[in-house]
């Protein structure tokens, strides 16, 4: 059986961590490790006010785990928003409780200890780092965090036979039991023990883990945004940027960028991954710039903007096979300062 070697002391709540337990299926890890995968694992979960780009982390945990999936630590906060604590009916955690709580700012030494130079692991992993960032950004300091493997991802390359992605049936699919669902630490606790037997079986498979690169955020705005107000509300969408109303673009499709050429108006532009400055302000640049901002790859696509061109991502995939150009973030930015005016003839672009 697989215990925790440190104890609940180290958290600055007191909550107790169930010990991680046996669970079925070959528990040896592959002879042969890959020699390219991660040297430790950051397992996360934290509990937030809600899910706009204004709403705050209220709870964090993580268990530390070593190359093989061994647990090596574990860490639990409550956080003090400094604001309404969000959805008590979900994650229980109300004004009382937090009000003697740290805040993010302090936190951050210990939090940063623990996440660094390991790969943060989350269930909706982008959820997760993306809340982290903006704390981080508010506090006006940067996650030690490079990479991000999410276990959703990871469930969908092993093609584990689950019904749906969440995160009590990738526990059940191991076995494990879950105490207390949406409180962080049994969460991070439960995560860890479904993630173990899954990186030990994509090693037994060599399987390319599916990690992504995290960009710490430079710039962002905090102007408040709709959140669930009624306990019928769903907690967590499945991506963390909520679709958004965009107006649509005047100006017909030009076409495919041609590298080393001018952005056109019209053009066609998608979005894969981190950006240093919070993809919305990126995006209604784009499009204060005459661009189509596009939710999807298609032939039609114009431009790639990704600052990790080597993820395997549905729309990095699509861009190389419909032969797209693929620039960073800087570049784009670059581009924005001289968009090349539309040609005044032609129908609207395409929805």
């Amino acid at each position: 059986m697989l215990e925790d070697r440190m104890a609940a002391a180290h958290s600055t709540a007191p909550e107790k961590a169930p010990k991680i337990g046996q669970q079925p299926g070959p528990q040896t890890p592959p002879a042969a490790w890959p020699d390219e995968y991660p040297q430790g694992y950051a397992v996360v979960d934290v509990e937030t006010t809600g899910l706009a780009r204004d709403d705050r982390i209220i709870s964090a945990a993580v268990y530390q785990l070593d190359a093989r999936g061994e647990v090596q630590d574990h860490w639990y906060t409550l956080v003090n928003p400094q604001r309404d604590p969000g959805p008590v009916w979900i994650h229980g955690l109300t004004s009382e409780v937090l009000a003697d709580a740290p805040l993010f700012p302090d936190i951050v030494p210990e939090l940063s200890r623990r996440l660094a130079d390991r790969v943060l692991v989350a269930h909706n992993a982008m959820f997760d780092w993306s809340m982290i960032a903006r704390e981080y950004a508010r506090a006006r300091a940067t996650a030690p965090v490079r990479q991000r493997l999410c276990t959703i991802a990871l469930s969908k390359e092993l093609r584990l036979p689950l019904p749906n992605h969440k995160l009590e049936s990738l526990a059940a699919h191991y076995g494990v039991v879950q105490e207390r669902a949406h409180h962080a630490l049994d969460d991070a606790r439960v995560l860890a023990e479904a993630f173990r037997p899954s990186l030990r079986r994509a090693a037994r498979e060599r399987l390319r883990l599916p990690l992504l690169t995290c960009q710490p955020l430079t710039e962002w705005s905090d102007s408040p945004a709709s959140r669930p107000q009624s306990p019928s509300s769903p907690y967590r969408p499945a991506s963390w940027r909520p679709s958004r109303k965009r107006p649509q673009c005047p100006y017909p499709n030009p076409g495919r960028y041609v590298a080393g050429g001018r952005l056109v108006q019209g053009m066609r532009v998608a979005f894969s991954g981190d950006t240093s400055v919070d993809r919305e302000l990126l995006e209604d640049r784009a499009i204060e710039a005459g661009l189509h901002v596009a939710t999807s790859m298609s032939r039609l696509t114009s431009l790639l903007v990704t600052n990790d061109p080597d993820a395997h991502t549905s729309k990095t995939a699509k861009a190389a096979q419909f032969g797209t150009v693929v620039v960073d973030e800087a570049a784009f930015m670059q581009l924005l300062r001289d968009v090349a005016p539309a040609t005044p003839a032609g129908p609207a672009a395409p929805a």
